[in-house]
């Protein structure tokens, strides 16, 4: 019997065409990104820089403001725990109770380190309410976490809504997009997001693989680094980066880009066809 494995909001087996992609940095070019004295350094700082480009181009970022991670996870650890770090002034965060562990287990991490956090319940559609997640807002507030899509019911929350109101308020906005982000529109600037988290595993790339948007200008967010020891990634995310994860995500999310529209409607037709045979 053929096993079917459904739940794609877990997890995707990587394209082939990004296989493809991937594989010359796994033998020809080899070199480590981060050596600027050589030409098998300069190859896959190269590869790396344009898949840096095509993430910042999606999210109308600059390439300054991507920052690689392991994941979504650890983006999200960086994005809290660094900005916590970094603006000791302020122990407020809000965020929502249906976020994604990673951002739930930060909060109650940091609650251990004395900040307040306010869990914002949603509606009975998993949906947040603007109004709700605002007056939540303190003097004290520093940030504002809420997912862009919820990864177990896929309700989509307001976080065109919301950006722009903690903006008004000097209040910082992150956004957990590792299930949203190049299958829907995302703009950094109009949205007024100042950090955004993204996984490879969820778009057809590769695990282990993922970034974290930072943003660099009006305003300039600045944060504490969790991993130090080799100042790459200006600084906030020590270590050698995997050069064919790099390319992998890059690619992974030029093609889901590129296809999302078709890709979404593929999803509708296979729901239906889900929904009509379950009555």
């Amino acid at each position: 019997m053929r096993r079917l494995y459904l739940d794609y909001m877990s997890t995707t087996p990587c394209d082939e065409r990004v296989v493809r992609a991937m594989l010359p940095y796994l033998t020809d070019v080899y070199g480590n990104p981060h050596s600027k004295d050589h030409v098998w350094g300069w190859e896959a700082s190269h590869a790396v820089e344009k898949a840096r480009q095509i993430l910042a181009d999606i999210l109308g970022a600059q390439a300054k403001e991507i920052v690689f991670t392991s994941g979504a996870t650890e983006a999200t650890n960086l994005a809290l725990k660094g900005i916590a770090g970094f603006y000791k002034d302020k122990k407020h965060i809000v965020t929502t109770q249906i976020e994604h562990k990673c951002v739930l287990d930060s909060c109650r991490a940091l609650e251990a380190q004395g900040f307040e956090v306010t869990y914002v319940p949603v509606s009975e559609k998993g949906i947040v309410d603007v109004e709700a997640v605002m007056s939540a807002v303190r003097e004290d507030t520093l940030v504002v976490s809420v997912m862009a899509a919820n990864n177990e019911i896929g309700t989509l929350q307001p976080i065109g809504d919301i950006g722009p109101l903690c903006r008004a308020k000097k209040v910082f906005f992150h956004v957990d997009a590792a299930q949203a982000f190049a299958k829907m529109p995302i703009d950094v600037e109009a949205m007024c997001i100042d950090l955004l988290s993204i996984s490879g595993h969820k778009i057809y790339g590769p695990k282990g693989i993922g970034a974290l948007f930072v943003r660099r200008r009006a305003p300039r967010v600045r944060l504490v680094p969790l991993l130090t020891g080799g100042n790459q990634e200006n600084g906030m995310r020590s270590g050698t980066l995997p050069t064919f994860l790099c390319v992998g995500l890059g690619e992974a999310a030029r093609l889901m880009w590129q296809e999302h529209a078709e890709e979404n409607r593929r999803m509708a037709r296979l729901k239906k066809i889900f929904w009509d045979k379950a009555q």
